[in-house]
């Protein structure tokens, strides 16, 4: 490999690169919105659930019951209704989601030591959502019958109540349980992926459209060294990229980086370059600026959204599914990215991800220079 030759070509790309000023503008720009986007958009926090109460009872412990699920954050009470027909026509015009019903003589059972009765009505059109809604409305219930219970054996002089099992819980890494810090580290992977794949897809398709290849291929060019050429005047822009999006991650939605900024530094621009190697093999079989931009799309964004792990659980998806999975590099960064921010961990534990990481660009970098073997038809 001639170092003369592949800076010749890697500035011939730069060139390219500042003078269609529109398109590096998007390429700089397109990250940064759509990491924003997406990482306000895309949440599984689920707070603040409209609720409506239907409380048939209307006595004092009635409303005891129905300050529990006021004061809880996870749900907001829209208003009372008096019927079972309000409730149902609220849920089918998707004003709330959860109904609260209390029903008659809830005071007399509750202070007779019977069983007293509440119903909750949840719209399961969102199963999702109404799973996490049902949790939370169950463990109000609970905590507030614990309570009752304890009051009560209390007052009859028994003394308290003590749990069989004393469960004391810890959630490491996101003890707040934010959605936002699962998301975005997987959102920089996907963002990177499609990013880098679409900045390289049009390269070598475009050098054949407007007939450039074959002054390229009459030069003593190597094909790695055009490769190679292009990938270096890409990975700049492709790194400025990927440098905005961990500081979006960082101090826009305030995602902790607790592991090394160099590791996921490397880490990262192997992942970069990877996927640049895989935008130049595509524009390399495409031929054509539209196929590549396409072919480019669909091979890096769908595979990264859906099969990478960023939201999806792989662990629950079919076996073939699963072993498909294996051939992304997607899935691979973003464990390493969650890794690195939530974890903290660093090459002893996350060394796995990286080697696929390497073997992966190595061998799409062998494929995407074999191919640009191929001369003129």
């Amino acid at each position: 490999m001639n170092g003369r030759r592949l800076r010749a070509v890697t500035r011939k790309e730069f060139l390219h690169i500042l003078r269609d000023t529109r398109s590096l503008i998007i390429a700089l720009l397109l990250p940064f919105i759509m990491l924003t986007l997406f990482g306000y958009a895309l949440t599984l926090d689920v707070d603040q659930i409209p609720a409506y109460v239907c409380d048939l009872d209307q006595t004092p412990q009635s409303r005891e019951l129905i300050d529990q699920f006021r004061g809880s954050k996870y749900f907001s009470i829209r208003g009372q209704v008096g019927s079972y027909d309000a409730i149902e026509r609220a849920v089918d015009r998707d004003r709330i989601l959860v109904g609260i019903v209390i029903l008659r003589n809830y005071a007399r059972d509750l202070l007779d030591g019977k069983r007293p009765e509440a119903q909750v009505i949840i719209d399961g059109s969102d199963s999702n959502t109404a799973a996490i809604a049902l949790g939370y409305a169950e463990s109000v219930i609970g905590t507030y019958g614990a309570q009752l219970r304890t009051d009560r054996q209390d007052r009859l002089g028994a003394g308290k109540i003590k749990p069989a099992v004393d469960a004391r819980i810890r959630v490491l890494y996101n003890s707040d349980l934010k959605s936002k810090n699962f998301i975005v580290p997987g959102l920089i992977a996907v963002t990177m992926m499609i990013i880098a794949a679409l900045l390289t897809s049009m390269t070598i398709a475009r050098e054949w459209e407007t007939g450039t290849m074959e002054q390229l291929l009459s030069t003593p060019l190597r094909p790695a060294e055009i490769v190679l050429g292009k990938l270096l005047a890409y990975f700049v822009v492709g790194l400025a990229d990927m440098l905005s999006c961990v500081v979006v991650g960082v101090f826009i939605f305030g995602v902790p980086l607790r592991g090394s900024f160099w590791f996921l530094f490397v880490s990262g621009c192997v992942f970069l370059i990877g996927t640049l190697c895989w935008g130049v093999l595509v524009s390399a079989i495409a031929r054509s600026q539209l196929v590549a931009y396409q072919l480019g799309l669909i091979t890096s964004f769908l595979p990264a959204f859906l099969l990478s792990g960023f939201i999806y659980s792989i662990d629950n998806m079919p076996r073939v599914i699963r072993i498909i999975s294996l051939i992304v590099p997607a899935r691979y960064f973003v464990s390493l990215l969650k890794g690195v921010f939530l974890k903290g961990v660093g090459f002893g534990v996350l060394w796995r991800e990286l080697l696929f990481l390497l073997v992966y660009t190595a061998f799409v970098f062998v494929l995407a220079t074999r191919r640009m073997r191929q001369k003129v038809a």
